[in-house]
């Protein structure tokens, strides 16, 4: 039966009608398969009411099951769980339900369960479940801790998962796949058991039973995408092809939205294009612009990649049009909750002209209102620009209109760069993660809290998601001894031994004190570090970020606060230094400033190197000016070259070469290229990089040549050069404190009274010390290994790079100064040296020095 032709339909059309509005077709194809029992995944434009697709398909399902008194039915158990990544966008969501299910005269309650939600709201929802719960992943996953959790979704109809492009490929997204595979579960057991009662044959049979929906708008491996959420339905339907011949007509489907959004980018070009670009001053600089920007628009928002920046930039426009204040405002992660939910809501209410904001405004939050938005800076990735783009023009048939500011002149290459990548629709794809045995603890003692486990059925259910798919039945034993004994290496201590079996042979976990601190600490994100460095002698210096500092091997020479300092050792999380007079060292890396350009954007940042001397964007056209001087001095690379600049200046000698991959790639291949040419003949070098190239800064000549430039860039012994070049064992001791919060290992203090970083990583080094010499198998300790090389290092897109560089040509040039290419680099190598106005003294005498010769 059509879909259209039911009561639902066209209760929901009428009431659609009423309002001048008509479904897309894709809103009416998810209807459909949603009527028919089906799962899938949503893929549409921003603004095109994909949150309509899946929650009235719900309604009209229901409508179709209650046709003569859908108005009246209250008390209809959980119909519809809505999982969505950020809690901004929960309450955005129930607003809209909400003024629906009134408008169609339904008793539909709405309820948000999340990180705000107070105690005495869980409560009721726990005494009487709303139809719609809008819930984050870390509070579904406590919902799976509660007594009686397979009565409280006994009547579930549909998940939706929200933004699973934002989930795929971290933690929480693997929280969401374990959930599902949880829920899926329950559905199935309660079936087959009604089933047996009826004495009917027992089945796995899915049909009109639990649907999983996802919802994502940019995403390049849609299709991996949709295999990683709904492979528990896979399996599913996979166990029906035994009992029944039509499993196929309930395959997961992709529906696409055949509509497309006009982005419209306009780069803000400055008045004068320097030909020695800094990252940094330049977007300051243009602050008078979007003044103008704000001035001309109804609402606006500013998009800056870090917080500090927003700040700084805040302060700025307000010094600037002292006019507009109180009609600014601020918004990132950092800000207490009242303040975000007055600027949101002031936003819905067009009281503000502007709102300077970071990643906190990035998703699917509806502010109709906004009209432009300015992003400040490199999103260093299409999706991300697209998603920032879309929250302007969020209506049907709008124009989302984004303005790109650039920091330096440089950037005005990838505002040229990511027009084309938006023209051809070259969307990165974002990977799933594979046997994070950190979260699979985690769970396990979540259903251990709640109802129990057996182990050989969890274990089947676990291996349904695309995370596990994976796991041998020895690492799910290991998994489960790392609960009930501790394993190995933890067995002689008693709070390591969390659950035990009871006489039905379920694990549970009956210790409440064990319990308590459990729920408290479900979750997966783990902030990143600041280490306190002091002077071995005694004296504060500053903090510095965690990322950085454990690269470094003890004698290492490191900048900070303007000084130069050598790494002594490391105490827990505090970095003991001694003053170095050496006259190079490595200029630390922050992770505000440490998004990686993306694959996709660096591939085409490449192409559009191009068309630096025929330009057809009006970015290249005004980058002329730097072109030709970088052309003069030494060669604007094409896009099947490697750029190598080797230049003397009284610093030293300088190696500078541009792969144009992105930071992380570039602090690596540094760090190899170093260690490699260390092998060739003794040297020391200072190391700096940006998104398009790196620095080696030595004292004496580099041995880089014709002849050994290839070897050099080779994927030969990479892994053991990567291993030796940095201290991927303090890497890996430092990522192993996270895993070992999110595996339950380390407790991390009662609420207020939360154990400092400091202990937190004095209690996981030592772990990982006892690991490392009782139980080198310890699967905690191995995934901590594979996550440095995989995201840290970056080793598969290293590898990547390697290999396209040895299909390149290898422009080796000797300028006779420094080039427009690497100025931003070695500035970024000094910056830290200095105060922010003795640099810009330093930079404009550099400045008049190059333009002189």
């Amino acid at each position: 039966m059509k879909c259209k032709n039911t009561i639902g339909y066209k209760v929901v059309n009428n009431w659609l009608s009423a309002k001048s509005m008509k479904p897309f077709d894709f809103q009416m194809q998810a209807w459909q398969q949603i009527h028919e029992g089906k799962s899938g995944i949503i893929n549409a434009p921003t603004g095109f009411g994909k949150t309509f697709s899946i929650f009235l398909g719900s309604l009209i399902k229901f409508i179709n099951e209650h046709p003569i008194d859908y108005k009246t039915a209250t008390k209809n158990g959980l119909q519809l769980l809505w999982i969505t990544p950020l809690r901004a966008l929960g309450k955005d969501i129930a607003r809209a339900m909400e003024q629906a299910i009134a408008e169609l005269g339904m008793k539909w309650q709405v309820a948000i369960r999340n990180g705000d939600t107070s105690t005495a709201d869980r409560q009721k929802q726990k005494r009487q479940a709303p139809e719609i719960l809008i819930i984050t992943p870390e509070s579904i996953h406590l919902l799976l801790a509660q007594k009686g959790y397979p009565d409280f979704f006994s009547t579930l109809k549909i998940v939706a998962v929200d933004e699973w492009h934002e989930l795929l490929g971290s933690k929480r997204g693997v929280q969401v796949e374990l959930a599902l595979s949880r829920l899926v579960g329950v559905k199935t057991q309660l079936q087959t058991t009604n089933q047996s009662m009826k004495g009917k044959m027992p089945t796995a049979k899915l049909m009109n039973n639990l649907m999983v929906w996802g919802i994502s708008a940019t995403i390049g491996n849609l299709e991996q995408a949709k295999e990683v959420l709904l492979s528990p339905i896979y399996r599913l339907l996979n166990a029906n092809k035994q009992v029944s011949t039509n499993s196929n007509d309930f395959s997961p489907q992709i529906i696409k939205a055949r509509l497309h959004k006009e982005v419209q980018v306009i780069s803000i070009i400055p008045d004068e294009i320097e030909k020695f670009p800094w990252s940094g001053h330049l977007g300051i600089n243009l602050a008078s612009k979007v003044v103008d920007i704000i001035r001309e628009n109804t609402t606006t928002l500013v998009f800056i990649n870090t917080r500090g920046m927003s700040e700084q930039w805040y302060q700025t426009l307000l010094t600037l049009a002292p006019d507009l204040a109180g009609a600014i405002a601020l918004h990132h992660g950092s800000i207490e909750q009242e303040l975000r939910i007055w600027v949101e809501e002031a936003l819905h209410t067009t009281k503000l002209k502007a709102v300077v904001c970071t990643a906190s405004l990035d998703l699917g939050v509806d502010f109709r209102p906004v009209e432009t938005v300015i992003q400040v800076g490199s999103p260093k990735g299409v999706a991300r620009f697209l998603q920032r783009a879309g929250r302007s023009g969020h209506q049907p048939g709008k124009i989302s209109k984004i303005y790109f500011l650039p920091t330096h002149s440089l950037e005005l290459i990838e505002a040229a760069a990511l027009k084309q990548a938006i023209k051809e629709n070259l969307i990165e794809s974002r990977q799933p993660n594979i046997l994070c045995f950190d979260v699979l603890c985690q769970y396990l003692c979540t259903l251990s809290i709640g109802e129990g486990f057996i182990p050989t059925d969890i274990y089947e259910e676990i291996k349904s998601t695309f995370c596990f798919a994976d796991i041998t039945k020895e690492e799910f034993d290991q998994v489960v001894q790392s609960i009930v004994s501790g394993g190995a290496a933890l067995h002689q201590y008693d709070d390591y031994k969390k659950v035990e079996m009871d006489e039905q042979g379920f694990l549970r976990m009956k210790n409440r004190r064990l319990a308590m601190q459990h729920r408290m600490h479900i979750g997966t994100i783990v902030s990143d570090a600041m280490m306190k460095v002091k002077f071995v002698s005694g004296g504060y210096i500053g903090v510095i970020e965690e990322y950085f500092i454990s690269r470094l091997e003890p004698g290492n020479v490191f900048t900070l606060a303007g000084r130069k300092l050598e790494l002594v050792m490391i105490k827990d999380m505090t970095v003991l230094v001694r003053k170095s007079e050496a006259k190079k060292s490595i200029v630390p890396s922050w992770q505000g400033g440490r998004m990686p350009l993306s694959s996709n954007l660096g591939m085409m940042l490449r192409k559009k190197l191009n068309e630096a001397t025929l330009p057809q964007d009006v970015e290249l056209e005004a980058l002329q000016p730097l072109f030709e001087m970088q052309q003069q001095l030494s060669h604007v690379p094409l896009e099947n070259e490697l750029l190598i600049e080797q230049i003397e200046t009284k610093d030293g000698y300088h190696l500078f070469v541009y792969p144009f991959e992105g930071r992380l790639v570039h602090e690596a291949m540094a760090a190899i290229l170093a260690y490699r040419i260390g092998l060739i003949t003794p040297i020391t070098f200072s190391i700096a990089m940006n998104d398009y190239g790196f620095e080696l800064l030595s004292d004496q000549p580099i041995p880089v040549d014709d002849t050994n430039v290839y070897d050099l860039f080779s994927t030969t012994d990479l892994f053991l050069h990567i291993q030796r070049s940095v201290n991927s064992t303090e890497m890996a001791r430092r990522k192993f404190r996270d895993i070992a919060v999110i595996g339950g290992l380390i407790f991390q203090g009662m609420p207020g009274e939360k154990k400092k970083a400091r202990h937190l990583q004095s209690s996981a080094s030592l772990m990982f010390n006892v690991f490392s010499e009782y139980d080198k198998d310890n699967l905690l300790l191995r995934q901590a290994h594979h996550e440095v090389m995989e995201q840290q290092m970056e080793e598969a897109r290293l590898r990547n790079m390697l290999e396209r560089i040895q299909q390149s040509t290898i422009k080796i040039t000797f300028p006779t100064q420094l080039t427009p290419f690497c100025f931003p680099i070695k500035v970024d190598s000094i910056r830290e040296n200095m105060s922010s106005e003795k640099l810009e003294d330093r930079i404009k005498k550099m400045h008049r020095q190059l333009e002189k010769q």
